[in-house]
């Protein structure tokens, strides 16, 4: 088993906080819909199926800015279930209101730090699929230790994953998409896709691509029978 507890040393935050204020509709979902669809990132084990109400493939889903491709994706595959975790709360209302708006019954949503909950709130081999679309991308040098996606973090992931389990980063960043691409390339515990899976596009990921920024998706499996007892590190 990994002994990864923590992707990145205290203090260190991978996404920037952000404000906005939430709509009428919003504050309604939220008011609503939270007690049934919300789930609080406190660092308490969560029992899934308990959570879904079944006994289904799990899908992480960290960052999901409004909810559009969750919310499509979710619709698309009734037969997995959805935890979607953001710090966003303008983004936590927009979603349950699709999901209502859809009659989901498959998507459960988590305010908080992603990390947490794969650190502290899930076992081992509980997750089907990790999804990371358009993280925070911290482009400058000096502030790329604060990237999501580290050499810990897809130890962390691997240990999460059952054999065959994807995990599927998306970002517009060049420099980001080519440190995914090395690191998990190297990985023991991963195989990189040829063709990475179908996910919708949403409106902000549109503007970017006309203004010029190029999107690129990698995806890895988790290999079947590997348990190294350290954690890997990309020492080159």
């Amino acid at each position: 088993m990994w002994t990864v507890t923590a992707t990145h040393p205290s203090g260190v935050r991978t996404y920037k906080q952000r404000s906005g204020r939430l709509t009428l509709r919003q504050e309604d979902a939220l008011s609503r819909l939270w007690p049934r669809l919300g789930v609080a990132v406190d660092g308490r084990p969560l029992d899934l199926r308990e959570l879904f109400g079944r006994s289904a493939p799990v899908v992480l889903e960290i960052g999901f800015g409004m909810g559009e491709s969750t919310a499509e994706m979710a619709a698309a595959q009734p037969d997995r279930d959805v935890l979607a975790v953001d710090v966003h709360t303008p983004g936590q209302g927009s979603l349950l209101q699709l999901v209502e708006s859809a009659e989901l019954g498959n998507v459960r949503v988590a305010a908080g730090d992603a990390r947490v909950v794969l650190a502290e709130m899930l076992p081992s081999r509980s997750l089907a699929e990790v999804r990371v679309f358009f993280p925070d991308p911290w482009p400058k040098a000096r502030h790329a230790k604060r990237r999501l996606v580290s050499p810990a973090f897809a130890d962390l992931v691997a240990d999460r994953l059952v054999a065959g389990g994807l995990l599927h980063v998306a970002t517009d960043v060049p420099a980001y998409a080519s440190q995914v691409l090395r690191m998990l390339g190297s990985h023991p515990a991963f195989v990189l896709c040829d063709d990475p899976p179908w996910r919708p596009t949403t409106k902000y990921e549109r503007r970017g691509v006309r203004a010029g920024h190029p999107v690129r998706d990698i995806a890895a499996t988790r290999r079947a029978g590997t348990n190294p007892v350290e954690p890997w590190r990309d020492e080159s």
